[in-house]
């Protein structure tokens, strides 16, 4: 039999689980038109002890493929990350290949982290071309040979969804991910494409509503309890 004290821990539990799967719902939904963002799951279940516990899980489900015309932009069609270096040689994992020519001519992300072991595209080629399998070519003119400039590596992970979720679309590895594992062969990346995120937003919109409305409802159980809890103290008073 529950104490009235420990109905109120029960319902400021649970209202407190339901307010932060509502921020990542909401992140979601503000993370719509990101470039190949995954959306995050707040997975909630009630414990023995009557108190909702909750796990996050990432949902990496291939978004849409959407055409740029931009030959810096490449999609990957498949599982896998792109592997990326900070200025301070930090390695992480990204999808969102909206890449760009960054400082001293090397293919870098939107925040100038270095895509893979650095690819550097000559200022003054003709075009250069994002194949499948990665390798990055260059052509000095319409009818010149091709110039192999290097390769995007293409990574996998035991289990994808342990990644810890990081700054600007990037993710880590985890002991629970795994280690990084490289993908030799593969025809994965789609040049003059990007990959649009995977949130639904109509599912999104209904769930945040479903919270909300449950939020209310739990609030107005407290109010309850806080009543019944008041009354109880001022019979004993009297």
């Amino acid at each position: 039999m529950y104490t009235i004290q420990g109905m109120i821990r029960k319902s400021i539990n649970n209202t407190y689980t339901q307010f932060e799967r509502l921020g990542y719902v909401g992140n979601n939904l503000a993370n719509f038109n990101t470039h190949a963002y995954k959306t995050v799951r707040f997975e909630q279940m009630l414990g023995e002890d009557g108190y909702l516990k909750g796990a996050i899980r990432s949902n990496f489900a291939q978004g849409s493929i959407r055409i740029t015309s931009n030959p810096y932009d490449v999609a990957i069609d498949g599982q896998g990350f792109i592997p990326v270096v900070s200025p301070s040689g930090v390695v992480e994992y990204t999808r969102d290949g909206s890449f760009k020519q960054g400082k001293d001519g090397y293919l870098v992300t939107n925040d100038d982290w270095i895509v893979g072991e650095g690819i550097k595209i000559p200022t003054n080629c003709y075009k250069f071309q994002i194949k499948e399998n990665g390798d990055v070519v260059a052509y000095d003119a319409a009818d010149s040979n091709e110039k192999y400039l290097g390769n995007i590596p293409l990574v996998r992970f035991a289990s994808p969804e342990n990644l810890e979720q990081s700054d600007m679309n990037r993710f880590k590895t985890t002991d629970e991910s795994g280690e990084a594992v490289l993908v030799k062969e593969h025809n994965c990346f789609k040049q003059n494409n990007i990959e649009t995120s995977n949130t639904n937003i109509y599912n999104s919109t209904s769930e945040m509503l479903r919270l909300n409305a449950s939020m209310i409802a739990s609030m107005r159980m407290l109010k309850v309890v806080d009543d019944m809890y008041n009354k109880a103290i001022n019979i004993r008073e009297g």
